[in-house]
Parts: C-alpha cells; sequence; structure tokens
C-alpha cells in the first residue's frame, strides 16, 4: 500500500498548482489521474488573475516562455457595436494580462513543472472508491490502495467525490448546449485585435453567444453558446450549426471570411454544475469538481486556480495542527468570487449586464471595476461590485 500526507485526484490546472503549494510546504502528496496528458479540454482564454497563482505555484516564468498568445482583455460585439474592456485599466491592483492557450499543452505544462518540482504523478489511475476514519483516508484504485491524511478533488468535469460521496445537486442555472471547434482563422482585417478574446452577442437572439479565441499559431478556438431551443439546427450536424450561428453575425462573418473549417466541432449539453458541500473533514472539493457556472467570461481556471490557492493553505494549516475553519477560509471565501461570477452571467443572460457592456456612455470608475471581474479580480472585497454584485449591477443598469 502506497501512503502520503495528501492525495490530489486529477492533473489538471487546480491538481497541478494545489499539489506544487502542497509540495513546496514540505507535505508528501501524490497526484493521480485516470488519463494521460495532452488531452483536449475546453476553457482556453485565461483571465489576469491566473497569474497571480501561477506565479504562487512556481510555474508562472515557465508559462510566459511557452509562447502562448499574449491577452490584454475582452472585446465585445454585438451587430455593428463593437466595445473593450483593457484588464490593465482595472480598479484592482495585479497583472492585467494574460494568455490564450491550448489547454491540451497548457495542462501538460503544467503538471510537467509540478513534477519538475518533485510532485510524484501516477497517470492512468482511478480512484473507485474512499473510506473515511478518524486518522485519516483509505482510497481505493484501479492499481490498489493509497493510504492518506486528506484528499483533494481536482478531478474537474470527471466530478469523482461528488459522484462516490452522492454530494451531486442539480445547478440552479437554465441547461444550455455548446458547439465548438479549432480552425485556421486566417484573418487580415487590420483592425482586428488578436491581443482580446472576442464575445459576440448573435445579432437577433440575445441569449447566444459565439466566443473567438485566437492562438498564437493563426489558430483560434471558436464556439456558440445557448440553450438548446434557440441555437439546435434541425437536421444539422455540429459543424454546420456552429457555421451558421457564426456567420449570422456581422463581425465574425467579415473576420472568417477566408477561415478553414479543417476540424470537427463538438457539443457539451448541460455543462452547469453544483455542489452539496464543498468540504468536509478530510476532503476538499476544487474547481469545477465544485461548481460549473458558465463559459461566457472565462472564469473556470481562474475559479480551479484560486480554489487550488485556498485549499492548499487550509490543508497546510490544518496537517501542521492549527484548527482550521473551512467553511468560512476555504468555503466562504471561494463562493464569494463564484456568486459575484454568477451575478454576471445571469445579468448576461437576462441582458441587464449586455446593457451594461454595450451602453456608450460609461462611467470610467464604473467601467474599471467591472473590468476587475472580468480580469479575474472577483475575490476584491474593496469592489462593490464583487461585495454587492446584484445590487450593483441593477444600479449601473438604472444609470445608464
Amino acid at each position: 500500500m502506497q501512503s502520503c500526507d495528501v492525495l490530489v485526484v486529477g492533473a489538471g490546472p487546480s491538481g497541478s498548482v494545489c499539489s506544487a503549494i502542497l509540495n513546496k510546504a514540505g507535505l508528501k502528496t501524490q497526484v493521480i489521474d485516470k488519463e494521460r496528458m495532452p488531452r483536449f479540454v475546453i476553457g482556453e482564454s485565461l483571465l489576469s488573475n491566473c497569474l497571480t497563482y501561477l506565479e504562487r505555484a512556481g510555474m508562472l516564468d515557465a508559462v510566459s516562455r511557452a509562447g502562448y498568445q499574449y491577452k490584454n482583455g475582452a472585446a465585445f460585439s454585438w451587430g455593428e457595436r463593437y466595445t473593450y474592456f483593457d484588464f490593465c485599466d482595472k480598479s484592482t491592483a495585479g497583472h492585467g494580462t494574460a494568455f490564450e492557450v491550448k489547454r491540451a499543452e497548457f495542462d501538460k505544462l503544467l503538471i510537467d513543472e509540478a513534477q519538475k518540482q518533485g510532485v510524484p504523478v501516477e497517470f492512468e489511475r482511478e480512484l473507485t472508491g474512499v473510506e473515511f476514519s478518524t486518522d485519516g483516508v483509505l482510497a481505493s484504485t484501479n492499481k490498489g490502495e493509497i493510504s492518506a491524511k486528506f484528499i483533494v478533488d481536482a478531478s474537474g468535469y470527471g466530478r469523482v467525490l461528488p459522484r462516490l460521496l452522492d454530494l451531486e445537486k442539480p445547478s440552479a442555472l437554465a441547461v444550455r448546449k455548446a458547439f465548438f471547434t479549432h480552425i485556421e482563422d486566417r484573418i487580415s482585417e487590420p483592425l482586428y485585435d488578436r491581443d482580446k478574446i472576442l464575445i459576440t452577442t448573435h445579432p437577433s437572439m440575445r441569449e447566444v453567444w459565439i466566443w473567438l479565441i485566437p492562438f498564437s499559431d493563426g489558430r483560434c478556438s471558436i464556439g456558440v453558446v445557448g440553450e438548446p431551443r434557440f441555437i439546435d439546427v434541425a437536421g444539422a450536424d455540429e459543424i454546420t450549426t456552429l457555421k451558421q450561428h457564426v456567420y449570422e453575425c456581422p463581425m465574425l462573418a467579415r473576420l472568417l471570411k477566408d477561415a478553414v473549417w479543417d476540424t470537427p466541432a463538438r457539443q457539451i449539453l448541460g455543462y452547469s454544475k453544483d455542489v452539496k458541500a464543498l468540504f468536509g473533514e478530510r476532503f476538499v472539493l476544487l474547481g469545477n469538481a465544485t461548481e460549473f457556472l458558465d463559459p461566457v467570461f472565462s472564469s473556470g481556471v481562474t475559479i480551479a486556480l484560486h480554489s487550488a490557492v485556498r485549499a492548499a493553505d487550509c490543508v497546510i494549516r490544518q496537517l501542521g495542527g492549527e484548527a482550521v475553519d473551512w467553511q468560512r477560509d476555504y468555503a466562504d471565501d471561494l463562493m464569494l468570487g463564484v456568486n459575484a461570477f454568477r451575478t454576471y452571467v445571469n445579468g448576461w443572460y437576462s441582458g441587464v449586464f449586455q446593457d451594461v457592456i454595450y451602453a456608450k456612455n460609461k462611467s470610467h470608475a464604473i467601467k474599471r471595476q467591472i473590468c476587475s471581474i472580468l480580469a479575474g479580480y472577483a475575490w476584491d472585497r474593496d469592489n462593490p461590485y464583487v461585495t454587492r454584485s446584484d445590487e450593483a449591477l441593477q444600479a449601473v443598469h438604472s444609470y445608464i
């Protein structure tokens, strides 16, 4: 039987960052993952605050050297309207730039960095059961048992502990679908800003939107999101459905007039998830293993990395003999940012936040505070658009 201080389930971004921090603190940490790297994952646009967490894990230099597409903000289009947010012009201190990444490469880079730092990682090892005691955790896998003092679920969409411990519950968000692929974009329009993700509202269905995430090699990720009743096209396959929505948008039709659609499209239905609890006596859930909202503001990796850092700090304290208030120091802290993002996700689909985004006359001070959210600083307690997000959004909507 193997033994360790902390067993981390999942070698994605949250598992890599959490395990690196635990390892730096001197805890014997073991990472297992049921698959191998690299593997295709969606969610390719990092927010600026991600760099804060990568820096803490000692991985930022490697990410910066990898040649990923530079990113300094987010642009929005609707019909002929166009507006953008510069992540350097925000109210919260911190990194103002980020990267657009192909997740298969990015995720592998992070777990490789964790291994270089001394974290043992075993792929093709799947967690199949857990038993908790006052002394620790006994984890059953397809390759034998592992004894640990604590277990961290960083399994993302796999949601291993939520399934094993019956922690899953339906999301309060509407069931939506996404069609997406990678293409050779061949964008030649001189005014196109490749340093920003482009989020496009469908010209006649505001509930439907399209992402365009440019990569450094002349390719991009393109996807459409909406409720099935809005985006399904009778009798059409994934790529035909996606292309129909894309070319109905004037700006995208211009930008992608020469695009080469050389990769089959995929689809995801009902991606929003929730759980009954974020932690237990000897376990904690990270990132998408807890709750996934929506891809519209690229919050997934940011939430995952924030949870990884906060959880690692709590585990280090607990295994060091301190009494840890997991509700206050982990759950309440994590949900502050999740709930802030939720406000703007709900506001996007209701149209309220879209009205704010596309308003012609914006207060610069308000725009900088909202920009902090879009840049991933959703835990800034000095920002009213974090701490009183619902109230603040309604107030600014009334103002415009």
